[in-house]
């Protein structure tokens, strides 16, 4: 007898775009939007419309995981448009729970990268069906049937079924909005997506008679109506004014009324009545209710499986601001402990790739996360908000595995011009860096090396000057290893300041020798703040506020020209990078400065004791 189908609802579907950092995802979906109808012909529309994030407009990628949908031949699609840095892949386990199938695209000259294999693994591990769009095919470098072979390697390796393997192929050049089937036929619109999509991507059930059941995937706010839980009904209706049960952790049980409900149109969210089984749904009034909670019916409460992340990899202190400068700033708002960790664990809530534990210090709080690009966009998020706070530096989280350290790997993925390589190499193997593949492409060599994850903090900006910008460094956590022992983390040591006051371009230009600056003259320093890095390993303390001297005797001699390097501008990301153990970064909304975490020169150890103090495991 044949198992009964469950009952789907045909005239809609559920599909998540992934794919490697700035392979087209969210310009793809801009030209959906566009052909769909979603916007007037007259209206005004910014590039890369669903990166509506300040940090993601700056940044040019993608931070946040987000909802939209398209109507095509009468059947709603919901779009969940995805981060592509590994960083934030968090983001994309969550999201992929309210499709029912995938969208992968991939670059026609880079091909397949480490995030590729990330979200390609996620996908497949739920059994989606799989459109590969190999996109950017008016490259001068694409190489568009190497790059299908590739990919089809990939879904090998990572133990695709063999429906899932035979997954369908589109040929597109997302920022013009065209795709075809093959590549010689002509591309006029994405009307060869729409059609795959609707023919590749089954329906979702849609059990409308069964107890509500609903995954919480995602929480916003709104301006007007306060929090939204978005999620997927996977069973049943939900209607507005009805009382749910919200299912936490542990099984335990709360209540909650529901307000409003709207589902995704477009760029909008549309006020309904009622959302069946198979709909993305946003939720108001249910304030309770966070990311990975079950909303279900308040007589037949049945929880789903809870949503799981990958473990976070890189740690950070994040404390009160205790510099000679805290809460200068006219535009800082929020300076306590209490109000830091309030906004830590608002955020922990909100992404569950992000943790926050307690430390021996009321003032100090411990984040955890996957990568030093995460964390940098927290901080700057919350810099903006008004937040004044300090930094320690990034370190990996280790484990103990049958009684032995265990720290972090990534699996590397460097493609630079073949004159590089040799640098690059070396550079790597100071890190403990292991090649295990190498490729040549047209002038280019792409390298594959394992590198333990505390080797790679600070390593982005030195590849980037020692290929002249002209390098592309991919990473992806590989698993666990032992414990590699001692690694410094930078060669040169520290110009700082040994006084309070001015800087000043008499002084500047004659330590100029010592070193590259931080600062330019005029900008006010303290004692123990780091003004520059030194040409050797040691620290050195330096008086930056020196006027020159004058007296009533008039010098023959010409005037000395005082010529000053441009300083180097440290944002977040890089001083976090650039800091050692025995020092902070010190962030508030106006400025962002290095500093000695012990600011008394007499009191301060030598850095090489504090270094080695540091690279303890303990």
């Amino acid at each position: 007898m044949q198992p009964q189908q469950k009952p789907r609802n045909v005239a809609l579907r559920n599909i998540a775009i992934v794919a490697h950092v700035d392979h087209g995802k969210t310009t793809l979906v801009d030209h959906m939007l566009r052909q769909a109808g979603t916007f007037r012909v007259n209206e005004v529309v910014a590039e890369r419309v669903m990166d509506s994030n300040d940090l993601e407009r700056e940044r040019g990628i993608t931070i946040l995981a987000k909802n939209t949908s398209v109507v095509w031949n009468n059947v709603k699609i919901n779009v969940i448009d995805t981060p592509g840095h590994s960083d934030f892949g968090g983001e994309v386990e969550r999201t992929l729970m309210m499709a029912d199938g995938a969208l992968l695209l991939v670059d026609a000259a880079e091909g397949p990268l480490p995030q590729t294999r990330f979200v390609l693994s996620k996908c497949l591990e739920r059994g989606f069906p799989v459109i590969v769009v190999i996109n950017k095919i008016d490259r001068g470098d694409a190489r568009p049937e190497e790059v299908l072979n590739e990919v089809f390697d990939l879904f090998c390796d990572l133990g695709a079924t063999d429906e899932q393997a035979s997954f369908p192929v589109i040929y597109a050049v997302g920022k013009l909005g065209v795709a075809k089937k093959h590549l010689d036929h002509e591309a006029k619109d994405l009307a060869p997506l729409f059609e795959t999509i609707l023919e590749v991507i089954p329906p979702p059930p849609a059990d409308v008679d069964g107890a509500l059941q609903l995954i919480v995937c995602n929480t916003t706010h709104d301006d007007y109506v306060g929090k939204l839980a978005v999620g997927r009904v996977a069973r049943g209706k939900v209607r507005v004014t009805e009382e749910l049960a919200v299912i936490k952790e542990n099984n335990r049980l709360l209540r909650g009324n529901v307000k409003q409900l709207f589902v995704f149109e477009g760029l909008k969210r549309v006020a309904k009545e009622t959302v069946e089984a198979g709909d993305v749904v946003a939720i108001a009034g249910i304030e309770d209710a966070n990311i990975g909670d079950t909303l279900a019916d308040k007589q037949n409460p049945e929880a789903l499986p809870r949503i799981v992340v990958e473990e976070p990899t890189i740690k950070m202190r994040i404390g009160v601001n205790t510099s000679p400068f805290a809460g200068k700033t006219k535009s800082s708002k929020y300076l306590t402990s209490r109000h830091l960790k309030e906004r830590l664990e608002r955020e922990a809530l909100r992404n569950l790739a992000i943790r926050v534990e307690p430390t021996e210090s009321p003032d100090t709080f411990l984040v955890l996360g996957r990568g030093e690009l995460q964390l940098a966009v927290l901080v700057e998020t919350m810099r903006r908000e008004g937040y004044e706070m300090q930094l320690g530096n990034p370190e990996v989280v280790t484990k103990v595995i049958d009684g032995a350290p265990m720290e972090p790997v990534e699996r590397v993925t460097i493609d630079v011009p073949t004159d590089y390589v040799g640098v690059v190499t070396e550079r790597l193997g100071t890190r403990r860096g292991r090649m295990e593949k190498m490729a040549h492409t047209a002038g280019r060599v792409r390298l594959e090396f394992v590198v333990p994850s505390r080797g790679l903090i600070g390593f982005r900006g030195e590849f980037l000057t020692a290929t002249r910008g002209t390098g592309l460094l991919n990473t992806n956590f590989e698993g666990w290893a032992p414990w590699g022992g001692p690694m410094i983390r930078r060669a040169n040591g520290a110009i700082v300041s040994d006084r309070p006051g001015t800087a000043t371009p008499y002084a500047l230009h004659h330590l100029q020798a010592r070193g590259s600056f931080f600062i330019s003259p005029g900008a006010d320093v303290y004692e123990g703040m780091i003004i520059g890095e030194h040409n050797r390993p040691n620290d050195t303390d330096v008086n930056g506020i020196k006027e020159k001297k004058l007296s009533n005797v008039r010098n023959h001699g010409k005037d000395e020209n005082v010529m000053l390097a441009v300083p180097r501008t440290l944002t977040i990301e890089t001083a976090m990078e650039w800091i050692d153990a025995d020092e902070l970064v010190e962030v508030t909304p106006d400025a962002v400065r290095v500093r000695k975490r012990v600011l008394q020169c007499n009191l301060r150890e030598r850095r090489t004791d504090a270094i080695e103090e540091a690279q303890g495991i303990g």
